[in-house]
């Protein structure tokens, strides 16, 4: 064999040897909950249980999906290396029935960090079934901060009175795009935990210790600013990135995006208030919103006291924007891999392809939808990956049929995919038309954030983007009327979902897909379909084969047989009819 063709091998042969697998198995039901509405349990807990592995491990989750509807799972930030079937979004897979199961099986190759898991259809987001992710370091690959002495998940994210279905139906019949449809509160690890309640979520500490927080902003609309009483946060670490550690006194954290801080107790021995508000709330919604936490120190008797620590301004964009900017690649430290994250920069790239995408909101066949470039996403029945392997899309969508560069003059609805070259760097630019703080996702990859801006962008921006060690993550805040600038290296074949992270916006419409396609057949290349695979829209199961027939030993003739018919003939089996569908 030549070396060129071993070296597949050996990489695949060292990845399963460096990998263990983890079990889950997932009940997955409606239950009462917080602000009496029912909420989405796993296994009766919400959140969700935490699947804990290291770099490389190999996850397998069979999900019982005992609700009333059906049900699929994302992996908020997990890449899903050359295995886009196992993304569990409606372009790549097909839901759940209800009363049935189905096992996701993927690695989590090369990534380290905190992330999350949740529900990615039907707006049941906004009912629960979400659940933290970590994936730690090999021993190999040391950390660039100390060890610290534990870790809390800390799943923070606005919260819905309402149910999910009732706010869903409320959606599918509006005509205008609003931002009435507030959320009630924020929850913090399932818990309504405010200062008017005094329900406090309780994080146990000694002092003189440090600990790692992961903090995810599960919810579906506000971004928040996250700060604990009187002590500090070192920034360690971004959606699977180490970035240069700064200090802060307190974090924005958007929809969708995960973070881990580092937080030494050092203060007198008593009980400190941690807190998350919401950005862009005024003062009477930040009594109803804000989540409260204590911090107790093991000898305290003094029980939290006095007014929250104030943070920033909600209003304050700037100084949002000014800590956005602040947060940069550490462009020496180890990461899931014994070599450095940062061996290269992007300021010598040869970008192959700009998207520029502004998400806006529409009035379409007199529904309101988001949109992006005035095309609002339709999910057809049948899964994108599912059409693009059997029938090359035929009948479900038509590949680069909207823009990518600019807007149509009237917004349409559409089944939007665009095609990704693979191999190749995309720039892409988020124009936010609204006036929220906006949060778009690439499933598949990790993008490098080169820059923010107010108002248009123009080619003469790139002239402000840091091309030096701009952090490398999967989610980005696109603040109102601003844009956002990224780069991905496309070299994950498969069909990938881009996505607003703001659930009303997704659901009406603000996504699309990426198609990245390699042309080589290779399954070491993109893996195949999984065995396993659910059948919907267009296509129906295979048929199994019938069991090869067992002989019997002749019988006695009969004294007049009837003559032998040849069997049927059989077509050559083609290489499409040999994979394991």
């Amino acid at each position: 064999m030549a070396l060129h063709g071993f070296l597949p091998w050996l990489i695949l042969l060292i990845s399963i040897a460096d990998a263990g697998d983890i079990f889950h198995d997932w009940t997955v039901t409606l239950q009462p909950g917080p602000l009496s509405q029912q909420v989405i349990t796993i296994n009766g807990m919400f959140p969700g249980p935490l699947i804990n592995a290291s770099t490389n491990d190999i996850i397998h989750v069979n999900v019982y999906n005992n609700m009333d509807e059906p049900l699929l799972f994302t992996w908020n930030g997990i890449q899903q290396r050359l295995n886009s079937w196992q993304d569990g979004v409606s372009g790549t897979n097909c839901p759940i029935p209800p009363g049935q199961n189905w096992t996701y099986v993927f690695q989590l190759k090369d990534q380290i960090g905190s992330f999350f898991y949740f529900p990615s259809i039907n707006f049941q987001k906004a009912g629960g079934g979400f659940g933290p992710i970590r994936i730690n370091n090999r021993m190999v690959v040391t950390t660039p901060f100390p060890k610290p002495e534990a870790e809390f998940d800390l799943l923070i994210g606005d919260w819905y009175q309402r149910s999910y279905k009732e706010i869903r139906s409320i959606l599918n019949n509006i005509s205008v795009a609003t931002n009435d449809l507030k959320p009630d509160t924020i929850l913090m690890n399932g818990e309504v935990s405010s200062f008017l309640s005094q329900n406090y979520q309780y994080f146990n500490v000694t002092k003189g210790m440090t600990y790692r927080f992961r903090i995810s902003n599960v919810g579906t609309t506000w971004s928040f600013n996250f700060r604990i009483q009187n002590h500090l946060l070192v920034l360690i670490e971004t959606e699977g990135s180490y970035p240069n550690m700064i200090t802060l006194d307190s974090l924005d954290v958007h929809v969708g995006q995960s973070y881990s801080v580092l937080v030494t107790v050092d203060q007198e021995e008593k009980d400190y208030y941690i807190v998350a508000s919401p950005k862009m709330a005024n003062a009477t919604q930040l009594v109803n919103l804000t989540a409260v936490g204590v911090l107790h120190y093991g000898n305290s008797t003094v029980p939290a006291c006095g007014p929250l620590p104030a943070g920033p301004d909600p209003f304050d964009l700037q100084f949002s924007l000014h800590q956005a900017r602040s947060i940069k690649w550490n462009l020496t430290a180890g990461a899931a891999r014994p070599n450095p994250q940062g061996t290269f920069n992007v300021h010598n790239v040869t970008l192959t392809q700009t998207f520029i995408l502004h998400g806006s909101s529409a009035a379409i066949n007199g529904t309101a939808r988001y949109t992006v470039n005035n095309v609002s996403y339709v999910t057809p029945n049948t899964p994108l990956k599912m059409a693009d392997y059997r029938a090359n899309g035929s009948g479900v969508y038509q590949l680069d049929q909207f823009p990518t560069n600019y807007s149509l003059t009237q917004a349409v609805d559409g089944v939007f995919v665009a095609s990704g070259i693979h191999k190749g760097w995309i720039e892409i630019v988020f124009k936010n038309d609204l006036q929220v703080i906006d949060s778009w996702h690439l499933d598949g990859f990790g993008f490098f954030v080169v820059g923010f801006g107010d108002g248009e962008w123009t080619p003469e921006s790139r002239q402000s983007y840091n091309l030096w060690d701009p952090v490398v993550r999967s989610t980005t805040q696109v603040y109102p009327g601003g844009w956002t600038a990224v780069y991905a290296y496309l070299d994950n074949p498969g069909m990938w979902n881009l996505r607003s992270q703001r659930l009303k916006n997704w659901y009406l419409g603000e996504e699309f897909y990426v198609r990245v396609y390699d042309p080589d057949p290779n399954p070491l290349k993109e893996f195949r379909p999984p065995e396993n695979l659910l059948f919907c829209g267009i296509f129906d199961p295979p048929v199994p084969e019938p069991a090869p027939s067992v002989a019997k030993p002749p019988a006695t003739p009969a004294a007049n047989p009837a003559p032998l018919s040849a069997p049927p003939s059989l077509p050559n089996a083609t290489a499409s009819q040999q994979i394991p569908w």
